[in-house]
């Protein structure tokens, strides 16, 4: 069944970019059942204001969340251990010059999304080989109040007012399915650890698939260890680069069902294959989380330019 699998999602990235809050990698993996976490994303950690300008994300892992019936169409690994989780998520996009009113061509389009996501992760510790599945509801457009929200931030911080929302991608249904699976390929005790992914989403929202690996450095507990103990205290930084395959973008595009928006990147100006490279520190407690990450992409379509913003992730165990 493993190896199954990863041949599938290898297939899959022959031939068809990966969310912007990954609460799912296993660098980020918070060592309990029962935990809530709070991830927010901004560009105003980069010192931009433009491309992928804010997203935030609400998770909650427990185990009466295994009785979520839509976790009978997630994948999970053989003779794993598993957990189950729920989120809200809110990604918003914006052009360089956000405050004209007009449409800015050559640049990316206004859209915001917001959805509801049913997650599990299950870990294989005699393979070291970690799974985790997602699906995604909810919509794109105005309905998902990105203006509403960029407006307020802009005025309580006192920059420059959006004026260009009414331009945006208009309402659409997000529906989407997502699987990412990770292997360990070099382990050095609880110091050093490498590891090999590949993600693929399917669906309205995006449609695309990815390969690439992670690093962590510093005083860790292993995801793959059969003798963990929760640590007390856990400090270390990591590394990830993903190539990712696009095959759609509705934040450029638009939606699948509505044709409507005034302005969309065709096709053909789409960047098909982009590079994404993270970088972060985590420090973890018995019951808390921190962590403080910086991200870069390249372009994504043939007009635009490579995108930077922060973020920082704050969670407890209960």
């Amino acid at each position: 069944m493993v190896k199954q699998l990863v041949y599938i999602i290898i297939l899959f990235c022959g031939i068809v970019h990966a969310q912007k809050i990954d609460h799912l990698v296993s660098y980020r993996d918070i060592f309990s059942s029962n935990y809530f976490r709070f991830n927010y994303d901004n560009d105003y950690f980069a010192a931009s204001d433009e491309n992928y300008t804010q997203g935030y994300n609400f998770e909650l892992v427990m185990p009466v969340l295994s009785k979520n019936p839509v976790n009978t169409i997630l994948f999970k690994l053989n003779n794993s251990e598993l957990r189950y989780g729920l989120s809200l998520e809110h990604i918003g996009f914006t052009p360089d010059n956000y405050d004209l009113p007009d449409i800015q061509f050559g640049d990316r389009p206004f859209a915001a999304a917001i959805m509801l996501k049913s997650f599990n992760i299950s870990s294989n510790l005699d393979h070291k080989i970690r799974m985790h599945s997602s699906v995604n509801i909810g919509i794109i457009g105005p309905g998902a109040f990105g203006e509403e929200m960029q407006v307020e931030i802009h005025r309580a911080t006192g920059n420059k007012t959006p004026r260009g929302w009414k331009q945006q991608i208009k309402n659409d249904v997000v529906l989407n399915y997502s699987i990412g699976i990770e292997k360990q390929v070099l382990g050095i005790k609880d110091l050093v650890s490498v590891k090999a992914q590949s993600n693929l989403n399917i669906g309205t929202l995006f449609t695309n698939a990815s390969v690439g690996a992670n690093v962590m450095i510093g005083k860790f507990q292993n995801s793959f260890s059969s003798t963990n103990q929760n640590r007390k205290f856990q400090i270390y930084t990591y590394f990830q680069s993903v190539f990712t395959g696009v095959a759609y973008d509705a934040t450029l595009q638009g939606g699948l069902i509505n044709n409507d928006s005034p302005y969309t990147i065709a096709s053909e100006d789409i960047e098909r294959l982009t590079n994404q490279h993270n970088l972060g520190i985590v420090v973890q407690t018995r019951t808390l989380y921190f962590e403080y990450t910086r991200s870069i992409i390249s372009k994504e379509f043939s007009t635009g330019s490579l995108a930077k913003w922060g973020g920082i992730r704050v969670g407890f165990t209960f």
